[in-house]
């Protein structure tokens, strides 16, 4: 009795871990995909550029998750030290 116990723990943990793991792909893939959706903005993030965004940026920026926008904005913000370079000063100009 006690092995078919373990078995069917062990069974039952595979599977909360393979559910864990297929939601955190997901999650990523949802992500990135909302995140390349955002590609319809660049042309209002260019310095210099003073005109507003249009309704197709605004939408997309709004569909996007708050977790996923902040953590790419956390991870692009390492990214400096990561390469070895001086991290970037931006301060307002």
């Amino acid at each position: 009795m006690a092995a078919a116990t373990k078995s069917l723990l062990s069974l039952i943990l595979l599977l909360v871990v393979s559910h864990e793991t297929q939601m955190a792909m997901t999650q990523s893939s949802t992500c990135s995909s909302q995140l390349s959706d955002l590609n319809v903005c660049a042309p209002f993030v260019v310095p210099g550029v003073n005109t507003n965004p249009n309704a197709t940026c605004c939408n997309a920026l709004q569909a996007v998750d708050r977790d996923c926008l902040c953590n790419t904005i956390r991870i692009a913000s390492q990214l400096a030290s990561q390469c070895q370079i001086p991290s970037l000063g931006c301060g307002a100009n």
